[in-house]
């Protein structure tokens, strides 16, 4: 992300933001490029305000047909039928963010993310997979941590009117205010299969019910083939066995994942609006510090319930197992 300085154009038109975090930040976000894949609710957020931020360039991945389905808290998706008739979600949301903010670069990439190479991500800063498999989550982190230059992994994922964030930066270094100075800090992060290894015994006793909840989620769906989501209350009678199996399995008592919240996860398929607003703006509230080096990075869950109004930030990391 290192290269030449704003452009007089680019220090008109952010301004405000440079006033705010620095002209070094924000060449830095100029620079970088962002590939998203799963562009539901809460990602149509991030987008929206990752663009008008200005970073340099947006990838979009998602090859489902504009449907109905589809049109749900997706505000880039236009509502006259003819104008995303035949069209990918990618390719209409595409066309909405170019309009947000016409110096960043908007394009679609075709194709399974979770059949691409390690050499794929390597022209990426950041990658940020939304409603992903728990596989394809896992696949997708190692091959990130695998290449020469360090690339900040995302995941995110909302049901109902419930949200989780995940954060991988690996190896970070930032700077942050501390009370006149400027101090330089050093985070290491562990990846998306260390931090849901963890057995769960061993995690603090106010830690959200929504981690373990969603992990429950996340093995349901692997174990019966599904695309994330697609899970009804039909399927509460399985999730249910499979949460009894997996609380045995670590030793913990059943309560550490109430009934009733995996109920609300697998019957609201429709994602709430307002949850999607919240949680798609601090994940790009978290890219933006990522990627400009300045501020606390979220470390590594973060976890929203619009049912009480609360975020919860969780670091469950391997050293909880020391």
């Amino acid at each position: 992300m290192e290269g030449d300085e704003l452009t007089e154009q680019e220090t008109a038109l952010y301004d405000r933001q440079i006033r705010v975090w620095g002209a070094n930040a924000q060449r830095r976000l100029t620079k970088s490029h962002i590939l998203v894949s799963g562009i539901k609710g809460t990602v149509t957020e991030f987008c929206k305000n990752i663009v008008l931020a200005g970073v340099g360039s947006v990838t979009l991945m998602d090859d489902r047909l504009v449907n109905e389905e589809a049109l749900n808290a997706n505000f880039l998706i236009p509502p006259d039928e003819n104008a995303y008739n035949g069209k990918t979600v990618a390719e209409v949301c595409c066309d909405s963010l170019k309009d947000f903010n016409p110096m960043v670069f908007v394009s679609v990439e075709k194709g399974d993310l979770s059949t691409r190479g390690t050499e794929f991500f390597e022209t990426f800063d950041v990658v940020v997979i939304g409603y992903g498999s728990r596989s394809t989550k896992k696949a997708v982190n190692e091959m990130c941590r695998k290449l020469s230059k360090r690339v900040a992994f995302y995941t995110v994922d909302c049901r109902d009117s419930c949200g989780e964030i995940f954060v991988d930066l690996q190896k970070h270094k930032y700077t942050k205010k501390k009370l006149e100075e400027t101090v330089e800090c050093e985070l290491n992060f562990p990846s998306f299969e260390e931090a849901i290894s963890v057995p769960w015994k061993l995690t603090p006793l106010r830690t959200a019910k929504l981690y373990f909840a969603m992990r429950v989620i996340e093995a349901f769906e692997e174990s019966e083939g599904r695309k994330p989501g697609n899970c009804s209350l039909l399927d509460l009678a399985t999730i249910l066995e499979i949460k009894k199996k997996l609380c045995e399995a670590n030793s913990v008592s059943e309560s550490h994942v109430p009934d009733r919240l995996l109920e609300r996860l697998v019957t609201g398929n429709t994602e709430f609006p307002p949850a999607c607003a919240i949680v798609g703006g601090i994940l790009a509230q978290e890219v933006i510090k990522a990627v400009s080096g300045k501020g606390d990075p979220l470390k590594n869950f973060f976890y929203f319930d619009a049912q009480d109004g609360k975020g919860v930030m969780e670091d469950i990391s391997n050293s909880l197992t020391s």
